[in-house]
């Protein structure tokens, strides 16, 4: 008996055994490899591992930079040097959202601040009716940029 694997019996049209040996969408599975392997002599088909997949590292965009630069490297290893960083180059990796901010301007009830698109330093201010607008929502970067650092800021989540 194999640890951490499961086996299953796959015939040549690609349809799973299930657990009276008729092949179909189903499947049947065992950590019993030898168990298997005599299934497969007495029913025929194929003894097939099932793995699992593992889980995508999350990475910041910096992170997932440097992960693929070590793709297209011909000395992957040279790009990488923290254990995360491996994890994603072997299992795979998303990148993270950047957290996305709606700031209060102060002393003023019910209004925030809204980058009107005019230019770089512009900004507005409106009702906080409406957080999923866009330009109401400022990256980490951007109330650094304004100056807006002792405002009250509220995370806008994928709900707003």
């Amino acid at each position: 008996m194999s640890e951490e694997k499961l086996y299953a019996l796959k015939n040549d049209y690609g349809e799973w055994a299930d657990t009276n040996y008729t092949f179909g969408s189903g499947a049947w599975v065992t950590p019993d490899k030898t168990e298997r392997e005599e299934d497969v002599r007495r029913h025929g088909g194929h003894v097939v591992a099932l793995i699992e997949e593992p889980e995508k590292v999350v990475l910041t965009k910096e992170q997932a930079e440097i992960v693929e630069n070590a793709r297209i490297s011909d000395f992957p290893g040279s790009y990488i040097s923290s254990r995360l960083l491996m994890n994603a180059y072997v299992n795979g990796y998303t990148v993270e959202n950047e957290k996305k901010y709606g700031v209060w301007v102060p002393h003023i009830k019910g209004k925030m601040y809204y980058k009107d698109g005019r230019g770089s330093d512009n900004l507005d201010i409106t009702s906080a009716d409406c957080l999923n607008d866009k330009n109401q929502q400022f990256t980490e970067a951007e109330i650094e940029h304004y100056g807006l650092q002792d405002c009250e800021k509220e995370e806008v989540t994928d709900d707003d």
